[in-house]
């Protein structure tokens, strides 16, 4: 059974990483504490969270003995993590930016690959209240829009896409991962959100998507990578050649997920 890291665990888990540094009597980051169990931990940005715990069901079916635990956030604090040494064995991030801020830190382990590519769309609740039918119309006053932060990937596309087709954003709040900016429009605190089509598609008849043409200004290509201090490098590397294989691929796809270039 795959397990998502609470955030109150992710920060023990860091703390016991920089304070125990080579303690003989400390059980490795993938040990899962029992005898013949380990559990590979994998860091994803939190627009993959459901389309990687199907992969991951995939993978746990065919790996007796091994769970996946999950940490799905912004990419950019995964990263942030990882180069404060937060042990674990996967990352896959929702952009090339971020995956390039690990390289240049020498902490990946196998060369980062694309797997998967997403574009942005308007999310709004059901029956579309404020009436918003165009990107022209998220700066229309008095609009409760929600936005992810510049430095998360979609707040970067975000930008992109505003800058393109020239119009000035006011959100009302910037959020640190794209389920967050969902969350603040399928619970009503939001008039309108931009997430992923991926994202639309997971909510289901929680929102409404819109989209738009400018959402081709940015493209986003999704890396993923083994990390050069896995105490599991083989089923790290199974793992992310499940992702860029005929099963992750098929899964991504359902999901609306397009394929890498």
């Amino acid at each position: 059974m795959k397990r998502t890291i609470p955030l109150a665990l992710t920060a023990v888990l860091l703390s016991t990483a920089l304070a125990g540094c080579g303690g003989d009597d400390e059980p490795a980051s993938g040990d899962g504490g029992d005898a013949g169990e380990t559990t590979l931990v994998v860091y994803a940005a939190a627009s993959l969270t459901s389309t990687f715990e199907d992969i991951a069901d995939e993978f746990e079916s065919t790996h007796d003995g091994v769970t996946v635990q999950f940490n799905f956030q912004g990419s950019s604090d995964l990263v942030a993590q990882l180069q404060e040494g937060a042990p674990a064995d996967v990352f896959a991030s929702a952009d090339e930016a971020n995956m390039d801020k690990l390289t240049a830190d020498d902490l990946q382990g196998s060369e980062p690959e694309l797997f998967a590519s997403n574009t942005l769309e308007i999310a709004v609740p059901p029956g579309n209240p404020a009436g918003v039918e165009s990107f022209q119309d998220l700066a229309e006053d008095g609009l409760n829009l929600v936005v992810c932060a510049p430095e998360v990937p979609c707040g970067a596309a975000t930008q992109k896409v505003a800058e393109s087709a020239g119009v000035e954003l006011a959100p009302v709040s910037e959020e640190q991962s794209v389920t967050d900016v969902l969350a603040k429009v399928t619970t009503g605190e939001a008039d309108a959100g931009l997430v992923y089509v991926t994202d639309v598609l997971v909510a289901g008849d929680d929102v409404e998507g819109v989209e738009f043409p400018e959402s081709s200004a940015a493209v986003n290509l999704y890396p993923i990578a083994t990390l050069g201090e896995s105490e599991n490098p083989d089923l790290a590397q199974e793992f992310v050649d499940l992702v860029l294989g005929q099963t992750g691929q098929s899964i991504l796809g359902d999901a609306g997920f397009a394929p890498a270039p």
